[in-house]
């Protein structure tokens, strides 16, 4: 009985040592998704000094201007108009709007073209453009859902859009509302009026091909409807402001 146990229990050695390459994987894997995890407790109350977005670009040859800038430094008109232009329940959600999945879905069920709406909320947007990668990818939404809701849970809303405010890309290489004032209309991000914030929003989506500082008729038109959203807002902004 013994001489068998012993037998398995060498067998099963034998197999471990013949796939060293597995432990490898498992362990790259786990070294890979503790990053994220590690850094964003860091980025509780620290800046990040660059995010993935960023040193993605720049080995893709773009600049890199980027300027951190507290939330108060910031003009209040322009988390506004993000939140109503990106996710409107940001205030009501743990990371995940499943009220907008559900929307989503339905529309995909309904239609055989693409959905006509998104998703992806601003702790999505922060996740991604922070720790991970562009493009479509089933694993990146894998890995990018749970850690929306991870840095919801452990960031204050207003952390939550401070960090989205300074890590957002604006324009090629331009990085942060203080970088996207000052390209787009020359001035401090603390001194965007109603009508900027709301062109900066409203360009988001695409700021490689749209401009705020010279915006399209589409992008007029889009920035007119955010600052109508906002109006009818109201208590949905609460967590930002008292």
């Amino acid at each position: 009985m013994i001489r068998g146990v012993t037998e398995r229990i060498g067998a099963v050695g034998e197999r471990r040592a013949s796939h060293p390459w597995l432990c490898a994987i498992g362990l790259g894997a786990l070294v890979f998704l503790s990053i994220p995890i590690v850094l964003s407790l860091y980025y509780t109350v620290l800046p990040p000094p660059a995010s993935s977005l960023m040193i993605g670009r720049a080995l893709s040859g773009y600049g890199i201007d980027y300027r951190w800038m507290p939330l108060k430094s910031i003009s209040p008109e322009l988390a506004k108009a993000v939140v109503a232009a990106e996710d409107a329940r940001f205030c009501e959600h743990h990371g995940i709007d499943w009220q907008a999945v559900q929307l989503v879905v339905e529309e995909a069920l309904e239609d055989d073209e693409q959905p006509v709406r998104g998703a992806s909320t601003i702790a999505m947007q922060t996740a991604k453009n922070l720790f991970l990668w562009n493009g479509r990818s089933v694993l990146r939404k894998i890995i990018e859902v749970p850690l929306a809701m991870w840095i919801d849970a452990i960031w204050t809303k207003k952390r939550l859009i401070e960090l989205y405010l300074n890590i957002a890309e604006w324009a090629p290489g331009v990085y942060g509302a203080e970088a996207a004032a000052h390209k787009h209309f020359g001035k401090p991000a603390s001194r965007l009026t109603k009508r900027e914030a709301a062109l900066l929003a409203a360009v988001l989506p695409n700021p490689i091909r749209q401009q705020a500082g010279k915006p399209s008729d589409a992008v007029r038109r889009k920035a007119g409807l955010i600052e109508r959203r906002i109006a009818g807002m109201g208590p949905l902004l609460h967590c930002l402001w008292p």
